[in-house]
């Protein structure tokens, strides 16, 4: 008679895909894995009997499941476990440190645009020296503050292409709530062109579709910003 094996005894390779750690991880975040599938991650590989996350839940065992005792093992406790190497011990307490370094890092606050002023400060230093035109946004959340700062495009003296696509995947790679839009204006001229205003009115009307909104655009130079929230034109 054929043995029938048990799930859990299988490669993960042999695994639903949806129930592998990574592939569970890139499907339904991060928050989604248990403690051992984590490490599982992290140690890569179990033994000829064993998965990785069988292993995984071996080095948990010997903590009774507590992560902060863990974070504790040294590298010898860890390789007490049957198909942890140094190699993959070195893994889990490299991980474990970060994860107590990142609890002593303060949070950094995200500026908060309440004004053209405090975005024009924001994206100055990107943009207001350079010999050529770039298309920057700011991304902002619910609150108007910054969630990311992303260049669009890189063009030449006279003007710089903007993919309106992009914009948008942008915004909703970070669930951004709204957008400011920016470029410069080698020349140091701050009037918008044609174009500018084509491009605002443009995207404003996309931004709607998607509920993301376009709050503002920036032409920004040597002279200082021009605002078209500020004259009106938004």
């Amino acid at each position: 008679m054929t043995k029938q094996y048990e799930t859990s005894s299988l490669s993960i390779k042999a695994w639903a895909e949806e129930d592998r750690p990574r592939e569970k991880m890139i499907l339904k975040g991060k928050s989604a894995l248990s403690d051992s599938e984590l490490i599982a991650i992290l140690i890569g590989s179990g033994t000829r009997e064993e998965s990785a996350v069988e292993v995984a839940k071996k080095i948990l065992d010997q903590v009774n499941g507590d992560l902060n005792a863990l974070g504790k093992k040294t590298l010898k406790e860890l390789t007490t476990v049957k198909g942890i190497g140094e190699a993959k011990a070195v893994s889990v307490m490299a991980a474990l440190e970060l994860g107590r370094r990142r609890q002593q890092t303060p949070v950094k606050t995200r500026p908060q645009i309440r004004s053209s002023r405090d975005a024009y400060a924001v994206l100055a230093p990107l943009l207001e020296d350079l010999p050529h035109e770039e298309f920057w946004i700011l991304l902002l959340n619910r609150a108007n503050r910054v969630v990311a700062k992303e260049q669009i495009s890189l063009g030449g003296v006279a003007g710089t292409v903007v993919d309106a696509k992009l914009i948008f995947k942008k915004a909703l790679e970070h669930l951004a709530s709204g957008i400011i839009l920016c470029h410069n204006h080698p020349s140091g001229n701050l009037q918008p062109s044609k174009a500018d205003c084509d491009i605002t009115a443009k995207l404003k009307t996309a931004g709607k579709a998607l509920e993301i909104n376009v709050l503002d655009h920036l032409i920004i130079s040597e002279q200082g910003y021009f605002s078209f929230a500020d004259e009106g034109r938004m």
